[in-house]
Order: C-alpha cells, then structure tokens, then sequence
C-alpha cells in the first residue's frame, strides 16, 4: 500500500488494520483493493476501499449495495470495539454469530457440538443457576504458565465468566532422580537421616517464600514478588537469620497491613475447612505467619524430632502426599467462582507437583 498524500493517510491505516485483522483466505479475494488504497476518489463509487472502512465523508450502511458481505465493511462490524471482551469477559456472543454466518448451528441450539470457526472450537449452550441459557465454553489453563504449577492442566467449564465445573489433569511425569526438593528435609528424616530443626526451618521458610512469590505475581505485585524471591534465594544460600530479617520483616509487615491486597483476595476460593480451608487473603496469611515462625529457627542445631513430620504443604509420613490433597480440593474451590480469579485461588494453594513424581507417589519411605 503507498501513500502519497497527507489526506488519506488515516483512510489507509484503518484500511491497513482491518486487512491484518481478515484471515489469509479472505485477503486474498480482495488485494485488489489494497492495491489501490489511497485513492478512492478515482474508483467508481461501491469499488475502493473508501466505501467501505467508515471513511468520514461517506455514506451509511446502506449505501454500499453489495459490500456489505466483503471483510472491509460487514465483518468490520463483527469485529468488537477495543476493550469489549475484558469488559464482558468472554467471547460467546461474537462466536455464536460467526457460526450463525458459517451454517455451523444447524442442530437447533442441542447439547452437542456445534462445529469450528477459523479451527476453534464453538461454545454450546447450557442452563446456568439463575435459570437462563448461556454459552458454555471450553477452556484449559496450563501445563505451562508464569507463576503457575509446572505440569499442572485445569480443564474448565464456563458460562460467562463463571466457572461452572473443573477438572484436575496432570502431565505425566518420569522417575524422580530424589525426593522432592521441599520435603526433602522431612523425608530424610523419615527414611532415618539426621535432620536439625534449623535446616527443616530454613526449608520452609523458603518454600513459603517461593509460594508466596508465585501468588504476589499473579496478583500483580512484581516488586513484592521479587522481594519474596529474594529472601528465598538467600535462604537456600545460608544467610543467617539477623541478614534475613531484614529482608523478611518488612515485606511480612507490608502484606499484612495492606488494604489493598486484603481487598483483591480476600473471599476468594473460599472453604470452610480441610486442607485449603479459608479465603486466599487466608492462605496468604498462614503463609506469612509461617514465614515469621520459620525464621526465628533457622539457625538451630536441635535434631528434628521423628514424628510428626509436617513439610511446607503438609505431614508426609501418612501415605499420600500433601500437594494430593491440595489438589482433590482445588476444583469444589472453583466451582462458582469468576474465571478471572482462577489462577489466584491456584496460587493461594501452590501444590507442589514433584511430591506426585512416580518415585514419591509409590515406593519412597512411608509411601507405601
């Protein structure tokens, strides 16, 4: 596309980010009108782009005769508003008249399948709790995000932006070569290895901090998540504890005096007990609580006593790894709540999935 005056400028760059915009198969049928953007004054009327981009100085809608099915003008329409879908939260209406357009809901609005558009799949539709018939979509997180269990796949129901059902998938996953890093301690100590109670303090404290990195990043707070990354690196490198608490205090005290925090998680992911019981704003507070205890005994030289044995996440002489119960209570957790708050209510329970490893899940010391 050339432009070779000032006027027409504008024309051309709104021209130029529909075009973009058009799957490859529909720009080709009209490179003949980008060929001549530019200079629809010399194109008779109905057959340059101007007809069609909402150029200022044209017609409406209906001036444009047979346009109206081009890319340039009807599906210039189709195409949302800047911001629409984050306001809304989803994309259901704009797919169902896609398929409409594609003949893709000729089953009369069933329960099956209703086809792709452009290879995605296409919502169906559903009750919901208030009685109405939404469109129920289809949507997995993971097993690769920031901040995010490695391994770990959600598979998700929604209407709206509701999460109506949700399942727990796992990535399958080879032999460990060790114990799990974070329980490590413990389960040496299980197997009947010398552990003090200051390298069991200093491991925990430093899992909390890593869980407590991975909320803040999800939540938004890079600079607060930084520091809790921080501190754990300098824990793993065997800082003593009056370094530490210079670097741990302060945070710890920020978080629990924010407001603003308090208000972003609190009530979310709520349950009333078990293993995930509480609200994230909950889990976040247990953890720094934790954190604070951990810290006063990281430089003690006692042995750890044999039972019970609790690690970051839970005891791990009962036969089932802790991060197991984190996850049998992840999807009642999800159930009902906003799909914009998923991968916080994931964060505030942080399962750790090297503890279901095959070496940890059977075979290792006290795991039958």
């Amino acid at each position: 596309m050339t432009v070779t005056d000032a006027q027409h400028a504008a024309h051309a760059l709104d021209h130029g980010h529909t075009t973009l915009l058009e799957p490859a198969a529909q720009r080709t049928g009209h490179q003949d009108h980008v060929h001549h953007a530019g200079h629809g004054a010399e194109h008779e009327p109905g057959s340059g782009p101007d007809e069609h981009v909402g150029h200022e100085g044209h017609g409406g809608h209906g001036e444009h005769g047979d346009h109206g099915r081009h890319r340039g003008h009807g599906e210039h329409e189709e195409r949302p508003r800047d911001g629409e879908h984050a306001a809304h939260g989803h994309m259901d209406h704009e797919m169902n008249r896609s398929a409409v357009e594609h003949g893709a809901m000729g089953h009369g609005g069933h329960e099956h399948h209703m086809g792709a558009v452009a290879g995605l799949p296409m919502a169906e539709r559903a009750d919901d709790r208030d009685g109405l018939r939404l469109d129920r979509l289809h949507v997995a997180l993971g097993p690769a995000l920031p901040d995010w269990p490695a391994g770990l796949v959600l598979r998700m129901e929604l209407q709206g932006d509701v999460v109506q059902r949700a399942e727990v998938d796992l990535v399958p996953r080879s032999s460990a070569s060790g114990p799990a890093f974070w329980n490590e301690p413990w389960l040496r100590a299980l197997a009947g290895g010398s552990v003090t109670v200051g390298e069991a303090a200093r491991r925990r404290c430093a899992a909390h901090l890593d869980s407590l990195g991975r909320l803040l990043g999800v939540a938004g707070w890079s600079d607060a998540a930084a520091r809790a990354r921080d501190a754990r690196d300098l824990l793993l490198g065997g800082a003593g504890r009056d370094e530490l608490a210079q670097r741990v205090r302060p945070l710890v005290r920020r978080l629990r005096r924010s407001w603003t925090l308090r208000w972003l998680v609190a009530g979310v992911g709520a349950q009333a007990q078990g293993p995930a019981g509480g609200d994230v704003h909950g889990r976040l507070m247990a953890w720094l609580d934790a954190i604070e205890h951990s810290l006063d005994g990281v430089d003690g030289v006692e042995p750890l006593p044999d039972r019970p044995l609790t690690g970051p996440r839970g005891r791990v002489d009962t036969g089932t790894p802790p991060s197991q119960h984190l996850l049998d209570a992840l999807p009642g957790l999800l159930q009902g709540a906003e799909f914009a708050c998923a991968r916080l209510i994931v964060a505030s329970l942080d399962p750790d999935l090297d503890e279901l490893a095959p070496q940890h899940a059977s075979g290792a010391p006290g795991h039958g």
